[in-house]
């Protein structure tokens, strides 16, 4: 009985691995960078502040360079500046993977139902709530937080009909995603 037991357990840790911990993303306003906590506080576009660890380990993306483990420096003094949050964990843990640097441009948020993908294009046409048409343009670094986590927006695989949460900026005429959301 003892054997058949130990078998069944051997068998379920094959077949059903450990839940991995997923990736999200949310965007807002750098707060405050707490270098001796290890900590950056950033305001989302809904009001509210949460909070993320970082680590060495924590990337951090800017339009001229990829720096890993610099967010304390790279951010120190650019409250006001705003960002792209790669995390994992969940409530009062949530802890940096990625710190994507958007500017101190003024995000915008549109809503909508997904219309359409041009994956040569890198562009995304949502149905806004009002009934018009928008066409975003993937940023380089655009992440798509999705149901099973993020992904980068050059993996973006959008069905027509899904419900988004569009961040973006203005640049040159075009409207930038720098973050989708699924809704």
């Amino acid at each position: 009985m003892a054997k058949f037991a130990l078998r069944s357990l051997l068998i379920a840790l094959i077949v059903v691995p450990p839940a991995l911990a997923l990736e999200h993303a949310t965007e807002g306003v750098v707060t405050k960078v707490d270098s001796a906590g290890k900590k950056i506080a950033v305001k989302t576009a809904d009001g509210t502040e949460e909070v993320f660890k970082f680590t060495g380990k924590t990337a951090v993306h800017a339009a001229t360079a990829v720096k890993t483990g610099a967010v304390d420096s790279y951010l120190a003094g650019k409250e006001g500046t705003h960002v792209v949050v790669h995390y994992t964990g969940e409530a009062g843990e949530k802890t940096a993977t990625a710190v994507d640097d958007i500017g101190k441009d003024t995000v915008k948020v549109g809503k909508g139902t997904v219309m359409g993908l041009d994956k040569a294009g890198r562009t995304v046409t949502v149905k806004t709530e009002d009934g018009s048409e928008e066409t975003y343009h993937l940023a380089k670094d655009a992440a798509v937080d999705t149901e099973h986590g993020v992904v980068k927006g050059t993996e973006y695989t959008a069905k027509k009909g899904e419900k988004v949460t569009v961040h973006y900026t203005e640049e040159a005429g075009k409207k930038v995603a720098h973050l989708i959301k699924h809704m």
